[in-house]
């Protein structure tokens, strides 16, 4: 089985997150953005930048069921999931790749980084500008969400943002595959700018598991 087949087997919104994602069948158009939209999607941004280092706990939810672990992120470049058992899948990204470890079957997978839906989030500074096209941008019930696609890729599938408000809190992204299956990620016990081992980010410290 090749390593994107595994991945789409996988149908993990981090998983797809940080593997390469294929050509959908049609351009999706820009959303209409107010002179306001645009000034709350600068607030957003700032946020976002000012995300250098973060922890959490994650529950996913897909078409296979419900999962859960633990996400790093230092950014700009690196992030690092840890499923917990049953499901023996750990991603790391280092700035410039992404290693899919399959501890079941011992092998790893390596991708590049600016080929994935994560690169959006770890790109250092974030922005909604040229380089990306929002195409949804709505407030429901205390939450903010915002979907782009890449400008020089619109058709290679999206990522949605989901904030809560008052105060800006990343809560939820949630990732639209190559077949248009729906995966999407809560996040929880957040804590910001921790201090962070750089070896949890290192393929060298792939197979050392983190302690929390």
């Amino acid at each position: 089985m090749s390593p994107l087949v595994q991945c789409s087997r996988a149908l993990a919104a981090a998983l797809f997150l940080l593997c390469p994602i294929a050509t959908l069948a049609a351009t999706p158009a820009p959303a209409p953005l107010t002179a306001q939209d645009t000034l709350e999607l600068q607030r957003i941004a700032a946020y976002l930048n000012g995300i250098r280092t973060m922890t959490a706990r994650f529950q996913q939810y897909a078409s296979n069921g419900i999962s859960a672990g633990e996400v790093w992120v230092s950014r700009p470049g690196r992030m690092r999931f840890e499923y917990a058992s049953p499901s023996p899948i750990t991603l790391l990204a280092d700035s410039e790749n992404v290693y899919y470890w399959d501890k079941g079957l011992n092998q790893i997978s390596k991708y590049e980084l600016r080929s994935t839906p994560a690169w959006f989030f770890l790109r250092d500074p974030i922005n909604f500008g040229a380089d990306v096209i929002v195409t949804r941008f709505d407030h429901a019930g205390g939450f903010a969400r915002v979907t782009v696609v890449e400008s020089a890729r619109p058709d290679a599938g999206s990522l949605t943002l989901v904030f809560s408000e008052n105060p800006t809190v990343l809560r939820q992204w949630t990732v639209v595959d190559q077949q248009g299956k729906t995966t999407t990620v809560n996040l929880s016990d957040l804590q910001f700018g921790v201090a962070l081992d750089p070896k949890l980010f290192q393929y060298q410290g792939l197979f050392n598991t983190p302690n929390r």
